[in-house]
């Protein structure tokens, strides 16, 4: 992903939030691009909002390109949350 200015040294944590499709449904991924103190996950995941707050799923090692915005599946199974 290319951007105009680069403004990551003013920010201590970077979080990427990405709409994606997956079998017929619009999903939301989240991933940390750049945490400042420690280490930080590599894993993209996906995320979901309902009334009882956010949940994380688990990573989304079944797909590629989700970051790009042309997210193919490549995995066997479905490995997406439910939807409530």
């Amino acid at each position: 992903m290319k951007q105009p200015v680069d403004v990551t040294y003013l920010a201590d944590t970077v979080i990427m939030l990405r709409y994606f499709e997956a079998f017929g449904q619009v999903r939301r991924a989240i991933s940390v691009m750049k945490k400042r103190a420690g280490g930080h996950e590599n894993t993209i995941r996906e995320m979901s909002i309902a009334n009882g707050g956010i949940t994380i799923g688990p990573p989304l090692d079944e797909f590629q390109g989700v970051l790009r915005g042309v997210p193919v599946y490549v995995g066997k199974s479905k490995p997406l949350m439910t939807t409530p």
